[in-house]
């Protein structure tokens, strides 16, 4: 069932960014507003944290001002401007409530659940931004457009090249079942060592190697896909790897703390097949129907990805932000990684970064 708009490595080397690829589609909706150069200050993360609790369901979402970087939270009602205001937040009055862009969600999930399309919470439009792939049919586009329409402008409807589909490729990080996939980050819990990847990843294999054919190095505890897109895999080597992220040039990026990500702040992408690509954080609760089933409350950016990036690390600074769950590549600069949010997996497993 969909979420509500408001629930939001080993052998001594760095497992990052994987080689099992989901397709997904750039986005590339006319009204977006442009990119932040910027990420989120650890105040903002807090504040923004800070208010989804405080307000719940009174605020329609937030997103980094483009312009200033500060948070802007979006709410209907003089009490929620209010206690926006007090809590430090810059406010903006929209027409539509969570709610009511809940209910927008609530009639795609029922009347509009296309193979090939994909949903999401724009704070910054105060709107629903839909995307529905080449496979989509003209029938099945006409289904969507009618449904849209029949929301009353609450949704956005693009049409956008790429197909979602999987697909392996060489060059990964870690092996297993004949696939290879990557980590996303080193997590730890009562002192053992673990790394999450892409629920999809480790529902192929409960064993895994950092080579082809390699000694087995870590064994799978947790995994979940459909619905989610989040596995867990505890190290059985007795290695103790470093929590950073491969920057693919040399260097790494420690990672220190977990966050959501929050529509219009700056993003880091690690792959395997892509490498270091950088995008935007342009929607939240993002539902994505995948031929196999659909996957809930995602985070839609347009950061380059490739098949074989798939299972990888989305982050911003030493923040850790989501696992790499699908692309369908770039258009131009422009491309549409879908992550699942990171801070979910480490709360179901009930591990940190470190």
């Amino acid at each position: 069932m969909r979420r509500n708009s408001r629930a939001r490595l080993g052998v001594s080397l760095l497992l990052v960014v994987g080689a099992l690829g989901l397709g997904a589609t750039p986005s590339t909706a006319a009204d977006t507003p442009a990119a932040p150069s910027a990420i989120p200050s650890p105040s903002a993360y807090a504040l923004d944290a800070a208010v989804e609790r405080q307000l719940g369901a009174a605020t329609a979402g937030s997103y980094l001002d483009a312009k200033t970087g500060k948070l802007v939270v979006t709410v209907t009602t003089d009490r929620a401007e209010e206690q926006a205001r007090a809590a430090g937040a810059t406010v903006r009055r929209v027409a539509r409530s969570a709610a009511q862009l809940d209910a927008a969600m609530d009639a795609l999930e029922a009347e509009a659940k296309i193979t090939g399309t994909s949903w999401g919470v724009d704070p910054r439009t105060n709107r629903i931004a839909v995307e529905a792939d080449s496979s989509v049919s003209a029938r099945d586009m006409a289904r969507l457009e009618a449904v849209a329409e029949r929301l009353g402008g609450a949704v956005d409807v693009q049409r956008v090249p790429g197909v979602f589909h999987r697909e392996v490729l060489g060059g990964g990080a870690i092996h297993g079942g004949g696939s290879r996939c990557s980590a996303a980050f080193n997590v730890t819990k009562g002192g053992a060592r673990y790394f999450v990847t892409a629920g999809h990843c480790t529902n192929i294999s409960a064993n895994w190697s950092a080579s082809s054919g390699g000694p087995v190095v870590g064994i799978r505890e947790g995994t979940s896909f459909p619905t989610n897109d989040y596995g867990i895999v505890r190290y059985t080597d007795g290695s103790s790897p470093a929590g950073n992220v491969d920057l693919y040039n040399g260097s790494t990026q420690d990672i220190s703390s977990a966050a959501d990500a929050v529509v219009g702040q700056a993003i880091k992408k690690s792959g395997s097949t892509t490498k270091v690509t950088s995008g935007t954080v342009t929607a939240v609760n993002v539902t994505v129907n995948y031929g196999d089933g659909p996957v809930y409350g995602m985070v839609r950016t347009t950061a380059c990805s490739a098949g074989g990036d798939s299972g990888g690390a989305h982050f911003a600074g030493s923040v850790a932000l989501g696992i790499h769950s699908g692309s369908s590549g770039c258009s131009g600069t422009s491309g549409s990684a879908i992550h699942q949010p990171v801070t979910e997996a480490l709360s179901a497993y009930g591990v940190t970064v470190y």
